[in-house]
């Protein structure tokens, strides 16, 4: 097979791709596999050279077994298989296929992704849902011109429905719901024989999605959706959205819509309204879940660009391959920005986390020649920083445990669960304590991800002690490595006793880290 870059950052980091670009992308997901391969012209405009859906439900029988059907495996394999020969005819080398709610979700998922590398030679990646929003939102982004307004995002799948709050600047809270079509129909399959019990016990389930309190601090413009059910539902409704065509469903035509399609049963579905037969059944509960969000959202229409998650994945990557360090820049405000939303929710410290992050963000730069790491660690440092108290909401006594575990159930944008994981246990070791054999959040870590929250706990351990009032009395530290020592320098107000006494106490990890004894500007004259 001719060897494909799945990942932006394996193209040679002096010689970025030039325009005209060809890329492509692969959603795996719950109800469909899709594939899209454009050619790029600029950071936005792309011309479409392929785009297949492959109906490979591998939500199948997942939320009720919690495991991905042999089956339905191998036509997923089949199908990716396909979608990498198209890549080879079109002279595609750069792609990312990513893998959503399904896989994510099931036992065996780890199973699909391998055989997928060893027999269609393509890697694989399972995504978050935050992650997924991230993408989406990107691909929204490229079409829709958000102007000062902040927007709500629906994107629904087969498994899980995104719902975000975002502007031109990012987005600014985004949760993930198991509310799934494919899900909701597979949960609810002993009751699709009686239409006004299936509907009823719909309207049960979706009760349960609510838009948090913090969320409701802002008044959206509007509702954008995405997802092929509403993309369905926008042509049975007379409007035909596609490629830089947006259409929009008024809400009373789409509570019309969910009341017909109701009373229809899945073969009148097919028959008088022309529905894929893997659409036909998913329809009426995305129909449902999509008029409870539009309701919480207080929208009046639901506006549908036709855009979803491969096409973000085509943008992102673009974006990744011709403007890298850029692009890194960019995936850390939106990832430090995503945690103080995560914080906010746990009534954290956000002045003390912001400025730890900061110092930690300087000392990461300044030692680079010690640690020797690069941007994802630094973005995985500064989450950490953010986070790292995050346990105080529920006690101050052993808050560091209470982060990790707060940390290791929840996500950030840009960040995979495998780095929560890093992050989670980088937080846990900011205050005391060093990893041991009965850790079983860091011995379960792989051996150089263990190595990795060592020096970045390291490194945080550091940057908290300079707030150790939370003050901010820090205003600037400059880090020297020599062979032996490390010699800090501070700036700020005061004498900063009581942040040189901190350093004294929490710099033996550093030192046994890195070989470097930590020493403050003053500290010798003083003594």
């Amino acid at each position: 097979m001719t060897p494909l870059l799945n990942r932006p950052t394996d193209a040679a980091p002096d010689a970025p791709p030039q325009f005209p670009l060809r890329v492509a992308a692969v959603d795996v997901g719950s109800n469909a596999i899709r594939f899209l391969a454009a050619e790029f012209t600029s950071p936005t405009a792309y011309k479409v050279l392929a785009e297949t859906r492959a109906p490979v439900r591998l939500g199948h029988e997942v939320f009720l077994s919690g495991r991905l059907d042999r089956a339905a495996m191998q036509a997923g394999v089949e199908a990716i298989t396909g979608f990498r020969k198209r890549m080879e005819d079109l002279g595609i080398v750069h792609y990312r296929a990513v893998a959503t709610s399904a896989t994510r979700e099931s036992r065996n998922g780890d199973e699909f992704v391998a055989r997928v590398r060893r027999e269609a030679g393509i890697d694989l990646e399972v995504i978050t849902g935050t992650e997924e929003a991230r993408l989406v939102y990107e691909a929204i982004r490229a079409q829709v011109p958000f102007a000062k307004k902040k927007w709500m995002l629906v994107d629904l799948g087969g498994g899980s429905v995104e719902v975000s709050l975002v502007d031109a600047t990012g987005i600014l809270w985004s949760e993930s719901h198991t509310l799934g079509s494919v899900r909701l129909l597979e949960e609810l399959s002993g009751s699709s024989e009686d239409p006004g019990r299936f509907q009823r016990l719909l309207e049960e389930y979706m009760a349960s999605l609510r838009i948090p309190l913090i969320a409701k601090q802002w008044k959206p413009a509007g509702l954008i959706a995405t997802g092929g059910n509403i993309e369905a539902l926008a042509k049975l409704l007379g409007a035909e959205p596609g490629r830089g065509r947006m259409a929009a469903i008024q809400m009373n035509d789409l509570r019309g819509a969910v009341a017909m399609l109701s009373r229809l049963s899945y073969r009148q579905r097919v028959d008088q309204l022309g529905l894929r037969e893997d659409r036909a059944d998913v329809i009426v509960p995305a129909a449902m879940v999509y008029e409870r969000v539009a309701s919480l959202a207080g929208a009046a229409e639901i506006i549908v660009p036709a855009v979803g998650l491969k096409d973000g994945v085509l943008v992102d990557m673009v974006d990744d391959l011709t403007t890298h360090q850029a692009h890194e820049d960019r995936k850390e405000r939106a990832a430090v920005e995503g945690a103080v939303a995560l914080g906010l929710r746990y009534l954290f410290d956000e002045k003390h986390a912001r400025h730890v992050a900061w110092l930690s963000g300087l000392l990461f730069d300044q030692l680079d020649k010690v640690h020797r790491m690069d941007a994802p660690d630094r973005r995985l440092l500064r989450v950490a920083a953010i986070l790292h108290d995050i346990g105080i909401f529920i006690g101050h006594k052993k808050h560091h445990k209470h982060s990790l575990y707060i940390i290791s159930q929840s996500e950030v944008p840009e960040l995979t669960a495998r780095e929560m994981d890093i992050v989670a246990n980088v937080a846990r070791y900011h205050r005391k304590g060093t990893p041991a054999a009965h850790h079983e959040d860091f011995n379960r870590l792989p051996s150089d991800d263990r190595e990795r929250v060592v020096k970045l706990a390291s490194l945080l351990r550091i940057a908290d002690a300079l707030d150790r009032e939370h003050v901010q009395a820090v205003t600037g530290v400059t880090a020297t490595a020599g062979k032996s020592k490390l010699a800090l320098e501070l700036e700020g107000e005061g004498d900063l006793l009581l942040e040189r006494w901190a350093l004294r106490r929490k710099a033996g990890l550093f030192t046994d880290t890195f070989g470097l004894e930590v020493e403050v500007a003053g500290d010798r004259a003083e003594g």
